[in-house]
């Protein structure tokens, strides 16, 4: 049962990564390359229908941790007490920048909520990044000092950085060289998937400067990743033994690597969907492998004291995840159907939608 819902979790977050992505990398877009209104508006109707609905699948990721795995849920929302409270207000300026635009037609009104909503959106996709960073690299669980556990096994707590701004110092934070390459990476990669979304949904003047960009950046995401590729064995000493254990993972860097070097052909797409298609794909590859790499862990221990957190000993008992997967059923069925008929009405360009107008 534990590995069911650890897929279900697991799955609910790569979903709502590749859809509200997109959602952070129009944002990133919006704030660098948008420069008149026509296309400021072009941006904001690609998203503007869909934002809110993609954000319930970390509401749901969120529902499912605490009911499937509670121990982790306790764990990771006090030891990460201050990065979520930051996703939490850039959650919200994101939101409001894009409902509070339309309000008012003004100038200054109107640059406000734009910067609120670009500068909000670059941080998300930045914090998102650092946090897959720490999950890789491990917290210190017990909050062990000189040998000694100091906190139960399970706890730990973390600042923002720590006096040395290394990954492998006995009190970590939440910010350091290696966590930050990471953070880098998912505002490159949602860069990237925000733009193939903007191309896909609408036909702004933007397009064809977007699909420069998106080589580029793409140039400088395999550079990125290559990086962190070899950094990792700083971190992790045999950071692909489950792969070499388990050749059938290897399916998952497959789909990252096909959609990262598809990439490099969205100049020559002749359909619009094409670059987003493989941006997913990179993105679903590159949560996978991760997840796959560091399995059955889901919060690695950097000390010897204190056992990592797993699947096995974070899990709720037997008896609740079995009578959950009834529920489960009923709100997966609900979920598609709303889905579906959303991406059914709003198919096509968004060009014209005027989302936030008043």
């Amino acid at each position: 049962m534990e590995l069911f819902w650890y897929i279900v979790l697991m799955t609910m977050l790569a979903i709502y990564v590749i859809l509200d992505g997109y959602d952070f990398g129009a944002g990133i877009i919006h704030l660098f390359f948008a420069k008149t209104e026509k296309d400021k508006k072009a941006i904001t109707s690609a998203i503007g229908p869909f934002w809110d609905a993609n954000e319930v699948w970390l509401i749901a990721a969120g529902g499912v941790l605490f009911f499937a795995f509670p121990t982790l849920y306790a764990s990771s929302f006090s030891g990460f007490y201050l990065p979520l409270i930051m996703i939490l207000w850039l959650l919200v300026f994101r939101a409001i920048g894009l409902e509070l635009r339309g309000q008012v037609h003004n100038k200054m009104w109107e640059a406000v909520w734009d910067k609120a909503f670009g500068i909000a959106s670059l941080l998300l996709a930045l914090f998102f990044g650092i946090a897959l960073g720490n999950v890789v690299r491990g917290v210190n669980l017990g909050m062990v000092t000189n040998g000694v556990s100091t906190q139960e096994a399970h706890y730990f707590f973390l600042p923002l950085w720590n006096p040395t701004f290394s990954p492998q110092a006995e009190h970590l934070g939440i910010i350091d060289w290696f966590t930050l390459l990471l953070g880098v990476i998912g505002v490159v990669a949602l860069t990237i998937h925000g733009a193939n979304w903007i191309i896909f949904k609408t036909n702004s003047s933007l397009n064809a400067t977007l699909k420069k960009v998106v080589f580029v950046l793409n140039l400088a995401l395999l550079a990125l990743i290559i990086c962190s590729l070899l950094i990792w064995h700083i971190i992790e000493p045999k950071p692909f033994h489950n792969f070499f254990k388990h050749l059938w993972l290897f399916i998952f860097p497959i789909i990252f690597f096909i959609g990262h070097f598809g990439l490099f052909k969205v100049k020559a797409f002749k359909k619009d969907g094409m670059g987003f298609f493989f941006s997913s794909l990179f993105l679903f590859g590159g949560i996978t492998s991760t997840v796959a790499s560091i399995f059955p862990k889901v919060l690695p221990s950097t000390n010897d004291v204190n056992p990592d957190l797993t699947i096995y000993n974070v899990a709720a008992d037997d008896y609740g995840l079995s009578v959950g997967i009834y529920w489960f059923i009923v709100a997966i069925v609900l979920v598609i159907i709303y889905f579906t008929i959303q991406y059914k009405v709003f198919k096509g360009k968004m060009d014209d939608v005027g989302y936030g107008e008043h």
